[in-house]
Protein backbone atom coordinates (compact mmCIF):
# COMPACT_ATOMS: atom_id res chain seq x y z
CA UNK A 1 0.00 0.00 0.00
CA UNK A 2 1.42 3.37 -1.04
CA UNK A 3 1.60 6.08 1.59
CA UNK A 4 0.47 9.59 0.68
CA UNK A 5 0.92 12.77 2.69
CA UNK A 6 -1.25 15.82 1.92
CA UNK A 7 -0.22 19.19 3.35
CA UNK A 8 -2.88 21.46 4.84
CA UNK A 9 -3.20 24.96 6.25
CA UNK A 10 -6.10 27.38 6.58
CA UNK A 11 -7.83 28.43 3.38
CA UNK A 12 -6.75 25.48 1.27
CA UNK A 13 -8.76 25.08 -1.94
CA UNK A 14 -11.38 22.60 -0.74
CA UNK A 15 -11.66 20.49 -3.89
CA UNK A 16 -7.89 20.40 -4.41
CA UNK A 17 -7.39 18.72 -1.05
CA UNK A 18 -10.51 16.55 -0.85
CA UNK A 19 -10.61 15.21 -4.42
CA UNK A 20 -7.05 13.78 -4.21
CA UNK A 21 -7.70 12.63 -0.62
CA UNK A 22 -10.59 10.40 -1.62
CA UNK A 23 -9.31 9.47 -5.08
CA UNK A 24 -5.98 8.26 -3.71
CA UNK A 25 -7.75 6.30 -0.96
CA UNK A 26 -9.92 4.73 -3.64
CA UNK A 27 -6.74 3.71 -5.48
CA UNK A 28 -5.57 1.87 -2.36
CA UNK A 29 -3.36 4.56 -0.85
CA UNK A 30 -2.87 5.15 2.85
CA UNK A 31 -3.61 8.89 2.89
CA UNK A 32 -2.66 11.19 5.78
CA UNK A 33 -3.15 14.94 6.20
CA UNK A 34 -0.44 16.96 7.93
CA UNK A 35 -0.71 20.56 9.07
CA UNK A 36 1.26 23.32 10.67
CA UNK A 37 0.02 22.52 14.18
CA UNK A 38 -3.76 22.86 14.31
CA UNK A 39 -5.90 19.74 14.68
CA UNK A 40 -8.21 20.94 11.90
CA UNK A 41 -8.21 23.48 9.08
CA UNK A 42 -10.98 25.07 7.02
CA UNK A 43 -10.91 25.38 3.27
CA UNK A 44 -11.66 28.58 1.37
CA UNK A 45 -15.26 27.44 1.03
CA UNK A 46 -15.60 26.34 4.66
CA UNK A 47 -15.04 22.60 4.37
CA UNK A 48 -13.10 21.35 7.41
CA UNK A 49 -10.34 18.76 7.28
CA UNK A 50 -8.84 17.03 10.31
CA UNK A 51 -5.10 16.49 10.45
CA UNK A 52 -3.42 13.22 11.30
CA UNK A 53 -0.53 15.14 12.79
CA UNK A 54 1.86 18.03 12.43
CA UNK A 55 4.13 18.15 9.41
CA UNK A 56 7.19 17.59 11.59
CA UNK A 57 5.62 14.34 12.85
CA UNK A 58 6.07 12.76 9.42
CA UNK A 59 9.33 11.45 8.00
CA UNK A 60 9.66 11.84 4.21
CA UNK A 61 11.21 8.37 4.09
CA UNK A 62 7.89 6.94 5.29
CA UNK A 63 5.72 8.12 2.39
CA UNK A 64 5.68 7.67 -1.37
CA UNK A 65 3.75 10.76 -2.47
CA UNK A 66 3.54 14.35 -1.22
CA UNK A 67 0.45 16.33 -2.32
CA UNK A 68 0.35 20.12 -2.03
CA UNK A 69 -3.11 21.56 -2.72
CA UNK A 70 -3.68 25.16 -3.73
CA UNK A 71 -5.84 27.95 -2.42
CA UNK A 72 -4.30 30.42 -0.02
CA UNK A 73 -2.74 27.72 2.18
CA UNK A 74 0.50 27.49 0.15
CA UNK A 75 1.35 31.06 1.14
CA UNK A 76 1.30 29.94 4.79
CA UNK A 77 3.03 26.62 4.12
CA UNK A 78 5.91 28.20 2.22
CA UNK A 79 6.83 30.28 5.28
CA UNK A 80 7.54 27.17 7.36
CA UNK A 81 11.10 25.86 7.48
CA UNK A 82 9.71 22.45 8.45
CA UNK A 83 7.58 22.37 5.28
CA UNK A 84 10.45 23.47 3.05
CA UNK A 85 12.80 20.90 4.59
CA UNK A 86 10.16 18.18 4.06
CA UNK A 87 9.68 19.17 0.41
CA UNK A 88 13.43 19.26 -0.24
CA UNK A 89 13.90 15.90 1.45
CA UNK A 90 11.05 14.35 -0.57
CA UNK A 91 12.54 15.82 -3.74
CA UNK A 92 16.06 14.60 -2.93
CA UNK A 93 14.63 11.15 -2.17
CA UNK A 94 12.92 11.08 -5.61
CA UNK A 95 9.50 10.89 -3.96
CA UNK A 96 6.52 11.83 -6.11
CA UNK A 97 5.49 15.43 -5.45
CA UNK A 98 2.07 16.45 -6.78
CA UNK A 99 1.09 20.11 -6.58
CA UNK A 100 -1.89 22.01 -7.98
CA UNK A 101 -2.95 25.63 -8.48
CA UNK A 102 -0.99 27.83 -6.02
CA UNK A 103 0.74 24.77 -4.51
CA UNK A 104 3.88 25.35 -6.61
CA UNK A 105 4.55 28.42 -4.43
CA UNK A 106 5.84 25.92 -1.88
CA UNK A 107 8.06 24.33 -4.54
CA UNK A 108 9.41 27.77 -5.46
CA UNK A 109 10.32 28.52 -1.85
CA UNK A 110 11.90 25.08 -1.50
CA UNK A 111 14.11 25.90 -4.49
CA UNK A 112 13.33 22.76 -6.50
CA UNK A 113 11.87 24.13 -9.75
CA UNK A 114 14.95 25.20 -11.70
CA UNK A 115 14.91 23.47 -15.09
CA UNK A 116 11.65 21.63 -14.38
CA UNK A 117 8.56 21.64 -16.60
CA UNK A 118 5.54 22.74 -14.55
CA UNK A 119 2.08 24.21 -14.77
CA UNK A 120 0.22 26.19 -12.13
CA UNK A 121 -2.45 28.82 -11.52
CA UNK A 122 -2.09 31.66 -14.01
CA UNK A 123 -1.58 34.09 -11.12
CA UNK A 124 1.80 32.53 -10.24
CA UNK A 125 3.02 31.78 -13.77
CA UNK A 126 5.65 34.55 -13.58
CA UNK A 127 6.79 33.26 -10.19
CA UNK A 128 7.50 29.74 -11.47
CA UNK A 129 9.28 31.16 -14.52
CA UNK A 130 11.40 33.43 -12.30
CA UNK A 131 12.22 30.36 -10.18
CA UNK A 132 13.79 28.82 -13.29
CA UNK A 133 10.97 26.49 -14.32
CA UNK A 134 9.70 25.93 -17.84
CA UNK A 135 6.02 26.94 -17.66
CA UNK A 136 3.51 24.95 -19.68
CA UNK A 137 -0.16 25.96 -19.90
CA UNK A 138 -1.77 22.52 -19.88
CA UNK A 139 -4.05 20.60 -17.48
CA UNK A 140 -1.20 18.54 -16.09
CA UNK A 141 2.57 18.63 -16.46
CA UNK A 142 4.73 15.65 -15.55
CA UNK A 143 8.48 16.00 -15.12
CA UNK A 144 10.08 12.93 -13.54
CA UNK A 145 8.93 12.94 -9.88
CA UNK A 146 6.96 16.19 -10.21
CA UNK A 147 3.28 16.41 -11.22
CA UNK A 148 1.60 19.82 -11.41
CA UNK A 149 -1.80 21.15 -12.46
CA UNK A 150 -3.43 24.54 -12.88
CA UNK A 151 -6.87 24.61 -11.22
CA UNK A 152 -9.79 22.59 -9.82
CA UNK A 153 -11.09 21.81 -13.33
CA UNK A 154 -7.82 19.92 -13.93
CA UNK A 155 -8.29 17.59 -10.95
CA UNK A 156 -9.34 14.56 -13.05
CA UNK A 157 -6.16 14.78 -15.16
CA UNK A 158 -4.06 15.56 -12.06
CA UNK A 159 -5.34 12.59 -10.05
CA UNK A 160 -5.19 10.28 -13.08
CA UNK A 161 -1.44 10.99 -13.40
CA UNK A 162 -0.81 10.53 -9.67
CA UNK A 163 -2.72 7.23 -9.63
CA UNK A 164 -0.88 6.06 -12.77
CA UNK A 165 2.42 6.67 -10.98
CA UNK A 166 1.19 4.90 -7.83
CA UNK A 167 0.20 1.87 -9.84
CA UNK A 168 3.38 1.90 -11.93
Amino acid sequence: MKKILILAADNFEDSELLYPYYRLQEAGGDVKVAGLGEAQYSGKHGVPVKCDGRIEDFDPADFDVLVIPGGWAPDKLRQSKVVLDLVRSAHDGKKLIASICHGPQVLISAGILKGRKVTCAAAIKDDVINAGAEYSDEPVAVDNNLITSRKPADLPAFCREVVKRLEG
